[in-house]
């Protein structure tokens, strides 16, 4: 970036753009800069001259398509917000409806199943195949905060905004309000839960950054999530001339989410917004397309990190926390126990219904939380997470450690990259948890509860089996021959045969 440019300042790419060469962009020299220029796409004829044989045509096409249509993502994007906005914030306000309504004759209760029915799973599950494109092309706030963003106050991002254990914070804290809150049942439960984080994008886009998204790169909690999955996914974007030393944040660069793409080796902050993308360029950004869970199998090569480890052990614990609280009777008796605890010290007031904003009052549909059940559920969920965390870490450490015996290296490398074996059986167990609403279509298909479970525990198994092989994928990069693998691999499966058996519990 030019000398004296400050972050308040326009965007340098605005005043070069009418500078840019005729012919064949050349997007190095910008590179250089920390800046990708966005320079239109080349007229059919140029594209034609420099073929890029690496990759299938059809690959090509699709990129060259939404690189020509990039400009239309805003629209999309509005359009998606006006959605958001209709599902979110008009069911709270309507009359209640009738105890035989169904999303198909009443719109509140069609509105809940399409947050958690059909977005939270179909968004989830998209990963595996297109990355973060639902990011980058159509949520509604991370656009927001973009657009926020180019007239607010543009302040510095501040260091404790920076810290990786920020996103998880949000993810675990917001779980958990989610389930005190009822929010796969109450349509305000909605309003209160994504109109925050809508209204807590907005601001973040109004105080921080200029034309980029601090809101999806460090607070947004679906972001973290979609980001860790995506290394599970087939879509990849790659600088051609790709530096050595892992991914660099770079805040004065074209990328919304502050990538450096000179030095991208990772898909987790990449939001496909297509902004770094010059269909033709010698020296650019390319959309390549690989086998799924491919960047995880060679996770030693793109940048593992120790917070999303965690991230996956404390997501899947909470859950696994937030069904199982709802069908095990271990529940119902440790809440009988502190229910007693609580009177047997005069703490009657533990009987009373809280706060609407903090857990769910609503009698009259028939649920009103007292501070006993919301001290519970809270209690039941932390506890469950705590223990599957502390298991999953055990076992990992047991087979870095014999990773480590069998091939060298250092332990906490080995731990990490470990850690990502459980990245499908965490996003099924999260698809289950959370968005189980998703396989209610299966019900009105005529299809009984029981074939239901059984369609659920199929899909765990299959994850499980991915999950397996990613395993074996991983001590092979690490450097084990196949016929000592097995050890460290069935240390590692343990954890993941414990996530099993109480989904099979929960479901059977």
């Amino acid at each position: 970036m030019p000398s004296g440019t400050s972050r308040n300042t326009p965007h340098p790419n605005e005043d070069e753009f009418a500078k840019l060469p005729e012919g064949i962009p050349d997007a190095a020299s910008d590179m250089e800069r920390g800046y990708v220029s966005p320079t239109p796409p080349l007229p059919r004829e140029e594209r034609r001259k420099s073929p890029d044989l690496r990759r299938p045509f059809w690959v090509l096409r699709v990129e060259h398509f939404l690189a020509l249509r990039r400009n239309w993502f805003p629209v999309w994007q509005l359009l998606t917000l006006v959605v958001f906005i209709a599902l979110v914030f008009v069911p709270a306000f309507l009359p209640e409806p009738p105890e035989n309504a169904t999303p198909w004759n009443n719109f509140t209760r069609f509105a809940i199943y399409a947050m958690w029915g059909i977005w939270f799973p179909l968004v989830l599950l998209s990963v595996i195949l297109v990355g973060r494109a639902w990011c980058g092309m159509f949520c509604p706030q991370g656009a927001i905060s973009e657009w926020a963003s180019r007239i607010g106050l543009k302040r510095p991002i501040p260091k404790w905004m920076m810290w990786s254990g920020l996103p998880i914070v949000s993810f675990l804290l917001i779980t958990a309000l989610g389930q005190t809150l009822g929010v796969r049942d109450h349509p305000e439960a909605i309003l209160e839960l994504f109109g925050g984080t809508l209204l807590l994008a907005l601001l973040t886009g109004l105080l921080y950054s200029y034309r980029q998204r601090a809101w999806c790169r460090h607070l947004c909690p679906i972001g973290l999530l979609l980001g860790i999955f995506s290394r599970l996914g087939a879509a990849f974007f790659s600088f051609n001339a790709l530096r050595p030393g892992g991914d660099r944040y770079c805040n004065k660069c074209l990328c919304p989410t502050m990538v450096d793409i000179r030095y991208k080796c990772e898909s987790r902050h990449c939001i496909a917004c297509f902004k770094c993308i010059t269909p033709g360029a010698r020296n650019g950004v390319n959309l390549y397309f690989h086998r799924p869970g491919w960047e995880v199998e060679a996770i030693h090569e793109h940048n593992p990190n120790m917070a999303e480890v965690q991230f996956l052990f404390l997501a899947t614990g909470i859950a696994l926390g937030a069904f199982l609280w709802l069908v095990l009777p271990e529940y119902q008796t440790f809440r009988g126990v502190a229910a007693n605890w609580f009177f047997d010290h005069g703490w009657y007031w533990a009987g009373e219904a809280g706060p609407a904003w903090l857990m769910s009052v609503h009698p009259q549909r028939g649920e009103v939380f007292t501070w006993i059940d919301f001290s519970t559920i809270s209690a039941f969920m932390t506890g469950f997470m705590g223990f599957l965390w502390l298991t999953l870490s055990a076992t990992t450490a047991l087979s870095a450690r014999l990773a480590q015996a069998l091939a060298g290296g250092n332990w906490r490398d080995h731990f990490v990259a470990l850690g990502y074996q459980y990245a499908p059986v965490a996003m099924i167990s999260l698809l289950l948890g959370l968005g189980g609403e998703l396989f209610k279509a299966l019900l009105w298909l005529g299809t009984s509860m029981s074939e239901i479970n059984q369609v659920k525990m199929g899909i765990f198994y299959f994850a499980l089996f991915w999950s397996g092989h990613l395993g074996w994928s991983i001590l092979g990069h690490i450097g084990i021959p196949a016929r000592w693998r097995l050890m460290p691999m069935a240390t590692g499966l343990l954890g993941s045969l414990l996530i099993g058996y109480f989904w099979k519990r929960a479901l059977f």
